[in-house]
């Protein structure tokens, strides 16, 4: 009876850690910078992407040089660096999102931005409520960065397309498709194993 208990202590540690967060890496390996002429833009790659509530965004830069700047649609559309929302020149800045809805990240150089250096994500909404998308009226940020999840980190990877055309590059699949799969395998695992010890 003992194993048994063990056994479904190690299922849910399983299920537990499927469940966490990711933690996507802005920019790739050049990190929060202004974007090359032929590289896929902050906005192009977060399109690609599925975030949702729990997720965090890594920002890397050099912090005598640039910072981060959590600002509202309009601040965003003109580069406005003078209102925000929150700021942060850290270097090394993570964002959690603790709500569903749109973000907008401009960088703290007027300059750096007009050139592109922004970003806009939006959160997916949770799955419990039954909608998919649910803005709402304001960012909100988390002021204490959490310790990175255990399920890893991705990147921007630029395209090799000439600007202006389409890259081959098959799109990642969704990172709740894989969750559902890896979800219903842990559980036939845990049918199997049970039906073999009972």
């Amino acid at each position: 009876m003992a194993s048994f208990h063990c056994l479904v202590l190690l299922c849910f540690v399983l299920l537990a850690s499927m469940a966490a967060a990711t933690q996507f890496k802005v920019g790739g390996s050049k990190g929060w910078a202004v974007p090359e002429p032929n590289a896929m833009s902050f906005n192009q790659w977060a399109e690609k992407n599925r975030f949702q509530i729990g997720d965090s965004l890594l920002f890397v830069y050099l912090p005598d040089q640039d910072s981060v700047l959590v600002v509202d649609a309009n601040a965003y559309n003109s580069c406005d660096t003078s209102s925000f929302i929150d700021r942060f020149d850290d270097g090394n800045t993570v964002f959690t999102f603790a709500r569903s809805g749109s973000f907008y990240f401009i960088s703290g150089s007027k300059e750096n931005c007009q050139k592109n250096e922004k970003l806009v994500v939006v959160v997916m909404a949770s799955r419990s409520n039954g909608t998919s998308l649910a803005p709402s009226p304001s960012p909100v940020s988390s002021s204490s960065p959490p310790a990175p999840p255990p399920s890893g980190v991705v990147g921007i990877v630029p395209s090799s397309a000439p600007a202006g055309q389409e890259s081959t590059t098959p799109p990642r699949p969704n990172r709740a498709s894989v969750k559902a799969v890896g979800f219903v395998g842990t559980l036939g695992a845990l049918l199997v194993t049970l039906y073999h010890v009972l």
